[in-house]
């Protein structure tokens, strides 16, 4: 069954405004990119907020042939929905007076964080919270939803994703830590998928993690596709020496075949930029994976000028609103296809759904 169907008309219609705010040029309608898996990061957070129901559900409506959802545990073992196990800033625990005692301190993945962390919470006691805009300056009117949605399940998840026929594209989260406090994440991830018959190298389900040994442990138990996330600096968590410098090599690239089925990668190491946040000319990263046979996905396109390249801006930037104005993501996906990626994080899948609806 594909997985590009539905709300075609819904698509076309939000591409052919934002064609017109963002004054994409006429060659990108004769340019041909081929299949290219859209991504709903962490559902369609530039307009819901993010991991909620409420954002994957727009995501599915604006596009997105998978949905994403980072995956955290609760006290009682029970896989939830949130970008960061701490949940302080993405919902009103703050505002709970009989959760004020929870609020702590722990060091995560070498860090101190202070906050409300979900391993410190049964599922019960998360479901009496609501879910809030992360990043209200920047996308204010998200915050409209704000206490309108709980934090979601996996299972919930997966359901929403199987009656709306989309993929799903889970993360694990912090994997190291969890298994230090007894709360592995790929046991239950794996059992849960496996209960809803998912769990072929052809189901529509990837895996994926910027930590290295929790995705080669997986590889001997699942046939699911993997997926090896490499940041634009620094290293994996759980590994010494390693840098995602070295896993792009082409030495790196092919031990990372041994273990997954594909990269996702940040933006820059397919264009990167220089000190003045302008493109230079693209990598070798695309065509050097897929020498290696591996797919490339990359993250995140985002539709705000201050989160855009600055040779992919729109409008003027004396403007106080300047900073969340809507750039010209599409051109700025253009750019990306035309390396022959094979798929694309967007926090508005319509921008990129757009893009590529112009080669029909």
């Amino acid at each position: 069954m594909s997985l590009t169907r539905r709300g075609a008309i819904t698509v076309l219609a939000a591409g052919t405004a934002a064609g017109a705010l963002m004054g994409t040029t006429p060659a990108l309608a004769k340019k041909r990119f081929g299949d290219v898996t859209v991504i709903g990061h962490r559902g369609a957070s530039a307009v819901r907020p993010e991991h909620t129901l409420l954002s994957y559900e727009a995501a599915i409506a604006l596009g997105a042939d998978y949905i994403e959802p980072d995956l955290v545990s609760t006290k009682d073992g029970v896989l939830v929905a949130r970008h960061e196990n701490e949940i302080g800033g993405t919902t009103d625990v703050s505002a709970k007076a009989e959760f004020a005692s929870r609020r702590v301190t722990k060091i995560i993945d070498g860090r101190p964080i202070t906050g409300w962390f979900t391993e410190d919470f049964t599922l019960a006691e998360l479901k009496t919270l609501r879910a809030t805009e992360r990043i209200p300056d920047l996308r204010p009117g998200n915050a409209a939803f704000n206490g309108l949605a709980e934090i979601p399940t996996l299972e919930e998840v997966i359901q929403l994703a199987q009656r709306h026929e989309v993929g799903i594209y889970p993360e694990t989260k912090h994997p190291t830590y969890f298994d230090s406090i007894g709360l592995s994440l790929e046991e239950p991830l794996l059992a849960l998928l496996d209960r809803y018959g998912w769990r072929r190298s052809g189901d529509p389900v990837i895996i994926q993690s910027f930590e290295v040994g929790n995705l080669k442990a997986l590889r001997p138990k699942t046939k699911l596709k993997l997926a090896q996330l490499i940041d634009a600096a620094g290293k994996p968590f759980d590994t010494a020496t390693l840098t995602y410098d070295q896993m792009v090599t082409r030495e790196g690239l092919r031990e990372i075949r041994t273990y997954a089925n594909g990269i996702g990668v940040n933006t820059r190491r397919i264009l990167p930029v220089g000190p003045d946040n302008r493109t230079l000319p693209p990598t070798t990263l695309v065509r050097d994976a897929h020498r290696e046979d591996l797919i490339v996905h990359a993250w995140t396109l985002r539709n705000e000028n201050s989160q855009l390249p600055a040779d992919y801006q729109f409008g003027n930037p004396a403007s106080p609103v300047f900073p969340r104005a809507v750039g010209n993501v599409m051109g700025f996906a253009a750019a990306l296809f035309e390396q022959e990626i094979d798929g694309i994080f967007a926090d508005d899948p319509s921008m990129p759904r757009a893009v590529l609806s112009t080669e029909r």
